[in-house]
């Protein structure tokens, strides 16, 4: 007998009729098994070169003096093979994730499959980048999109700096539950400020969910799993990343919270960091003319990345200068006046951010109330 989990069916389907179901009659939660439908012009060809092959098992094989239907299974999928001697040449392919890197870039099965090979795990990859001088402003009516979880995302960083960077000004209008899932991100930086409102969030080992509010600022380390639960107040957020194309997957084996809480617990090299603006201090600058308010998120990256919130001290202006990889700046609050010989006078208003290429020499003066986020790679 096939094992029960493969759920082969009926071998013979004649009285299977499709059309005859209604989608409101489909029920879920009765659906036990998914298989892929192969046609195959060759059936005993197909099934040696899956079995001998590739390492599939078979799970069913029907009629047993001559076969018209197998049901194979290996390496998380499943497959019923279908005898078809009229079947057109296939154009399925099937991609199989390997430890390592594999031995063959793609082979053929009998009938025209495609098996391509690939690295399961394969080394996260941060192109070199380049430098820009990018001006973003709020007020742009096309800047907004829908991204994941219905999301709305401004691109604050169009072109990426060569696929370096990516930085996104997220919002979710009025308040409520988010449907977000537990995920986590192969990534190499990531952190999260919110600007306006609040999230409710919760991170693998950090205890339980708490609400991120306006000032607060998370660093998300690679690959700890987390979720959105809920927000509330029109929330704003500004999220940066590096490489700026990253793969997010789901984890739904993980329940959060899972009930410990390990601070110090290292992830990919780093370790999360929670910052809660009402409870750390204001304190001196990179450049005279202003006080940070660190978020700590240095030391918890060893030195890969600076995260503070700046604001000025009087009307005094600063002079910068950094030979980084990124420096970026936006308005929380107020308005800064930024002036480049190379780029120009900008004056910026809440919401507008600039990215400042390496190299370029500039003066930032802010009035009393403004406050701009500031991050720089590396510390």
């Amino acid at each position: 007998m096939p094992p029960e989990n493969f759920g082969t069916g009926n071998a013979r389907s004649e009285n299977f009729r499709p059309e005859k179901i209604c989608p409101e009659e489909i029920r879920p939660e009765t659906i036990r098994v998914a298989q892929t439908v192969l046609p195959c012009r060759d059936l005993g060809a197909m099934l040696a070169f899956f079995t001998e092959k590739l390492g599939f098992r078979v799970s069913m094989i029907v009629p047993a003096d001559a076969p018209a239907v197998a049901v194979i299974a290996g390496h998380g999928t499943i497959l019923r093979l279908e005898q078809d001697a009229g079947a057109p040449a296939s154009t399925l392919t099937l991609l199989l994730l390997c430890d390592g890197k594999p031995a063959a870039a793609e082979i053929t099965a009998p009938d025209g499959t495609r098996i391509r090979f690939a690295e399961a795990q394969p080394a996260m990859v941060v192109p070199p980048g380049e430098q820009a001088f990018i001006l973003s402003r709020n007020d742009d009516p096309a800047g907004w999109g829908t991204g994941r979880a219905g999301m709305q995302y401004r691109d604050l960083i169009p072109g990426r700096l060569g696929g370096r960077f990516i930085a996104s000004h997220i919002r979710i209008p009025g308040s409520g539950p988010v449907p977000d899932y537990v995920h986590f991100h192969k990534i190499r930086f990531q952190m999260i400020f919110c600007k306006q409102g609040a999230a409710k969030l919760v991170y693998e080992d950090q205890g339980d969910p708490f609400w991120l509010e306006a000032g607060d600022c998370v660093l998300q380390p690679p690959e700890i799993r987390h979720r959105v639960l809920e927000s509330r107040d029109h929330l704003e957020v500004v999220e940066i990343g590096c490489p700026a194309v990253h793969e997010t997957f789901a984890d739904h084996n993980m329940t959060l919270p899972t009930g410990r809480l390990l601070p110090e617990r290292d992830f990919g090299g780093q370790r999360f960091v929670r910052h809660v603006a009402a409870e750390t201090p204001w304190q001196g600058w990179l450049a005279p003319g202003f006080e940070a308010r660190d978020t700590g998120i240095g030391k918890a990256t060893q030195g890969l990345a600076r995260v503070e919130v700046i604001r000025p001290v009087g009307r005094a202006g600063a002079s910068l200068r950094h030979g980084g990889e990124f420096r970026f700046l936006f308005v929380l609050a107020g308005d800064a006046t930024f002036r480049a010989p190379l780029y120009g006078d900008h004056h910026l208003k809440d919401g507008d951010s600039i990215v400042i290429p390496a190299g370029t020499d500039c003066d930032l003066a802010a009035a009393d109330g403004a406050a701009l986020l500031h991050v720089m790679l590396p510390d």
